[in-house]
């Protein structure tokens, strides 16, 4: 079994860590979203980082919006994650770290 962490790498925010407890995380600007963003070029629900159970990791999707989701410098729309993977949601940079266990 594999678990999952966003660390925010960069701007007011860097260092926050969000441990991937759950199986799909919501990230955008609404506050009812599991990781709020309140920054202009955020949609409302922005992007999803979910746990994929045939392929036993992690992808994140991009929920239609406006401004898009980047990873690795690349415009997705959805996208295997792998360790040390960063992905950038309006102005916030993530870093993707994996933990394994036995």
């Amino acid at each position: 079994m594999a678990t999952g962490r966003l660390e925010i790498t960069n701007g007011g925010f860097e260092g926050m860590q969000y441990d991937l407890i759950r199986d799909e995380v919501v990230i955008g600007r609404s506050p009812t979203t599991d990781i709020t963003l309140l920054y202009e070029g955020i949609s409302r629900e922005h992007a999803l980082v979910l746990f994929d159970e045939e392929a036993r990791g992690y992808v994140i999707e991009d929920l239609a919006s406006t401004h898009g989701t980047k990873l690795n410098g690349k415009r997705i729309r959805s996208a295997a994650l792998a360790e040390g993977d960063q992905f950038q949601i309006g102005r916030t940079l993530f870093r993707f770290v994996l933990f394994k266990s036995d």
